[in-house]
């Protein structure tokens, strides 16, 4: 496991205190890693639903490649 460190407003300690009375970790570290993973889940989830938004092409190819002539 690597340990880092990053500088943060006291603004945000206060939320990570908040976070650990409320119960969401345990200690700052695990409130920290917890949230992370949870940014990194929703990225995946985000562009998972931006995917299915895309068009898709369904056909015949030939006849697909007419309409990008």
């Amino acid at each position: 496991m690597t340990t880092i460190s990053v500088p943060i407003t006291s603004k945000l300690e206060e939320s990570i205190n908040h976070l650990i009375a409320s119960g969401y970790g345990s200690n700052k570290a695990d409130v920290v890693r917890r949230a992370i993973t949870k940014l990194a889940e929703d990225e995946a989830v985000e562009t998972v639903l931006r995917a299915m938004q895309e068009p898709t092409l369904r056909g015949d190819l030939r006849e697909l490649s007419k309409k990008f002539e």
